[in-house]
């Protein structure tokens, strides 16, 4: 396992994180644990949970985790935003919730601080000041280290950045979008800010779902009983059937994928994970796992070099139309 600087901050992390939104959910917690100390045995340091994941009881199974544990060798994420109970003041980014709610996940993780703390997406209903100078306050008092944004749009990112800033306030130092091989909207805007501003990039959902798993290929007519995505298609969810099936685009990346597998012996998650690494500005994948043998898949991507050519097939394989602005941009060499 090699390790990374989140960002331009003196924090090293495995290049693989792990996800722990699978726990209490479709890995009871001696399946939860088990999927840690395999992590960690592999060389992982980096977990990410949020306090809405099985309704707090992913933080609470990773915190008794924890306790096994030297707290300074596990890099420790979590996320806030949601709602975590029914009072008006339960939900949002606003200085109540979010003092309440770091307060909560320190209670279930049973640690002191927390090394990344991130706001899962943005408020519209809270003064984008109120929150970063929050954040600010939690970081000075040493509950938190350090400070992220997920689910944000460029100019949300950008904003926040100028504002803490100008604020004096301690700024984001990492992005967790969604990206993958069937989702790169996050490189038109996201990434750039990211690399200009020096924050790390951790992906979730970097196989999407299943369908980069390596169980989906062109000409299935419906997903693969127990998967994921048979589960998102019931349920209404993003990785979902109907949302990919009928893209042109899904097949051509599903089929180089599998070429590659083929005629390299290496995993098509492997394959996906690893190609996800080598894109500039990416710091480490949030692999999440139900099992063992899927964990284990996914580390094999931990220091591995995707062989140019195939990363140069899996990216044409996933171009997609540009809209406007990006378009012109990308016509005019004097505007990029």
């Amino acid at each position: 396992m090699r390790y990374r600087y989140l960002g331009k901050t003196g924090l090293r992390v495995s290049e693989l994180c792990l996800g722990a939104m699978t726990f209490g959910r479709e890995a009871d917690e001696t399946t939860s644990h088990a999927l840690l100390d395999r992590f960690t045995e592999a060389g992982g340091t980096f977990v990410d949970t949020a306090d809405i994941y099985s309704a707090g009881a992913s933080e609470e199974i990773l915190g008794r985790w924890l306790k096994r544990q030297r707290r300074d060798d596990v890099v420790i994420a979590t996320k806030v935003r949601y709602g975590t109970g029914e009072g008006p003041n339960d939900r949002g980014l606003g200085r109540n919730h979010l003092i309440a709610g770091v307060e909560s996940s320190l209670r279930r993780l049973g640690t002191d601080h927390i090394d990344l703390y991130q706001v899962h997406a943005w408020d519209p209903g809270t003064p984008l000041e109120e929150t970063l100078a929050t954040l600010d306050t939690l970081v000075t008092s040493g509950k938190v280290r350090y400070i992220g944004a997920s689910n944000f749009s460029g100019w949300q990112l950008q904003k926040a950045i100028d504002l803490s800033r100008a604020g004096g306030w301690e700024p984001f130092t990492a992005l967790q979008p969604l990206y993958n091989l069937l989702d790169r909207s996050a490189e038109w805007e996201l990434l750039e800010v990211s690399r200009n501003e020096g924050l790390g990039v951790i992906p979730w959902s970097p196989l999407r779902g299943g369908w980069l798993s390596g169980a989906i290929r062109r000409g299935a007519e419906r997903p693969p009983t127990g998967t994921r995505v048979e589960t998102a298609e019931k349920l209404g969810w993003g990785e979902s059937w109907s949302a990919y099936e009928g893209d042109e685009r899904t097949w051509r990346v599903l089929d180089a994928l599998h070429e590659i597998a083929g005629r390299t012996g290496l995993a098509v998650p492997v394959l996906a994970l690893a190609w996800l690494l080598g894109r500039p500005g990416v710091t480490a994948p949030i692999v999440g796992a139900r099992t063992l043998e899927q964990l284990e898949t996914n580390l094999g991507a931990a220091d591995l070099d995707l062989d140019p050519a195939d990363a140069a097939l899996l990216t044409a394989a996933s171009d997609q139309v540009l809209p406007y602005p990006y378009s012109v941009i990308e016509m005019d060499p004097e505007l990029r």
